[in-house]
C-alpha cells in the first residue's frame, strides 16, 4: 500500500505506471474529523465511478481510469496529483451560500469554478489563480486548461445525470499528470464528490445525507447505481 486515504487506499502493481485503488466502506465529513464505517459503500462508489469514467471515455475525456477489477477495486494510470480541488457549482448551496449570503437553491446563470488548495493541515483553503501561481502548483496555462476541461466535463455530467432524472448541483474534481506530463482527470466521481438532487423532489442523493444526519447513504448510492445501470442497458 502506497497511501491510506479517507475513502480509498492506493496500492502499487507490477506495472510501474499503473495503480490499484481500493474503495473503503468508510464515510467521512468535516475533512475527516467525523468518520464511520458504512458496509457496502466502497463497492457502490467503485461501481458508480467506473460507470461514469466509462461514459467520459466515450466522450473523449482523458482520465486515469482503466478498468474495474473487483467489487471494491479498480485499475488506474499512475499520476502525480496536482494539489488542487476544482469545484464547479451549477446551483447555490453549501459553503457557497454561507460565504456569499445568496439564496439556497438559486440556479446560477453560468457555472462558477472555485479552486481549493489540497492540504489537510490547512483545511483545504480557497485559493485564486494568483495564489496557485505563487505556490507553484500550476502555471497560468495549466489553470486555464483545468477550467476549460472542468466546464467540458460539467456539460457531459449534466447530460448524464439529467438522463436519469437527477440535477447536478455541484461537484469536485482532481487532476494529475501522467508519465508523459499530460494533465488528466483523476480521483473519483461519486455521490461523495458530487451534490445530486432528484429532479422532481429536489431531495439529496449524495453524501449530504451523511453530513446532515438525514438517513442512511447506502440505499441512496444504490439508487444512483441502479439508475446509471438502467441507462446503459
Amino acid at each position: 500500500m502506497l497511501y491510506e486515504g479517507k475513502a480509498k487506499n492506493v496500492h502499487s502493481t507490477k506495472k510501474g505506471n499503473e495503480l490499484r485503488l481500493e474503495y473503503l466502506d468508510q464515510a467521512t465529513a468535516l475533512n475527516g474529523k467525523r468518520k464511520d464505517k458504512v458496509v457496502g459503500k466502497g463497492s457502490l462508489n467503485n461501481k458508480i465511478t467506473s460507470n461514469i469514467f466509462s461514459f467520459l471515455s466515450k466522450n473523449n475525456i482523458n482520465h486515469h481510469w482503466i478498468e474495474q477489477l473487483s467489487e471494491n477495486e479498480q485499475l488506474v494510470k499512475k499520476v502525480e496529483i496536482i494539489p488542487l480541488e476544482v469545484v464547479l457549482r451549477n446551483i447555490a448551496t453549501g459553503s457557497f451560500v454561507k460565504r456569499l449570503g445568496v439564496e439556497e437553491g438559486l440556479e446560477l446563470t453560468t457555472p462558477i469554478i472555485e479552486f481549493y488548495y489540497k492540504n489537510d493541515d490547512l483545511d483545504d483553503p480557497f485559493v485564486n489563480s494568483d495564489h496557485i501561481e505563487f505556490l507553484k502548483i500550476a502555471t497560468n496555462e495549466e489553470i486555464l486548461f483545468l477550467r476549460e476541461e472542468t466546464l467540458k466535463i460539467n456539460k457531459l455530467l449534466q447530460e448524464l445525470f439529467l438522463s436519469i432524472n437527477i440535477t447536478l448541483v455541484d461537484f469536485k474534481l482532481e487532476f494529475g499528470k501522467d508519465c508523459d506530463g499530460t494533465i488528466i482527470l483523476s480521483d473519483e466521481i461519486t455521490p461523495d464528490t458530487c451534490r445530486l438532487w432528484d429532479k422532481e423532489t429536489r431531495e439529496s442523493l449524495d453524501k449530504d445525507i451523511y453530513r446532515k444526519d438525514l438517513g442512511e447513504i447506502v440505499p441512496i448510492y444504490t439508487e444512483i447505481l441502479k439508475r446509471l445501470k438502467k441507462r446503459g442497458e
